[in-house]
């Protein structure tokens, strides 16, 4: 896995370089192949703005940004934002027709 950090105005500790590595691990274990990220962190007086873009091979892009008070939580919905559009991915087109029968 590749990970680029990006940060903008923004000083970055090291646990929450590790905190969102770890995360972007765990992205890449559940879609079972090997991908990139560049993680841009964005600090703009009380704002903080975390986007991640995940590179797929064989795929598009995946793209997620947050906002909020502090980093850590930006972080952690940026990768659950994620992680919601993998899994979509990981659908087959099976499971997408059973589930529009249901409803």
């Amino acid at each position: 896995m590749d990970i680029l950090f990006h940060s903008h105005h923004a000083a970055i500790s090291p646990s929450l370089r590790q905190r969102t590595e770890r995360g972007l691990r765990r992205l890449e274990q559940r879609f079972g192949g090997r991908i990139g990220a560049t993680v841009r962190f964005e600090e703009d007086g009380p704002t903080r703005r975390v986007e991640i873009v995940l590179t797929v091979p064989k795929s598009k892009r995946f793209a997620a940004a947050a906002e909020g008070r502090f980093f850590g939580p930006a972080v952690s919905s940026a990768l659950s934002r994620l992680a919601a559009q993998l899994d979509h991915l990981k659908r087959s087109k099976k499971t997408d027709a059973r589930r529009l029968a249901r409803a």
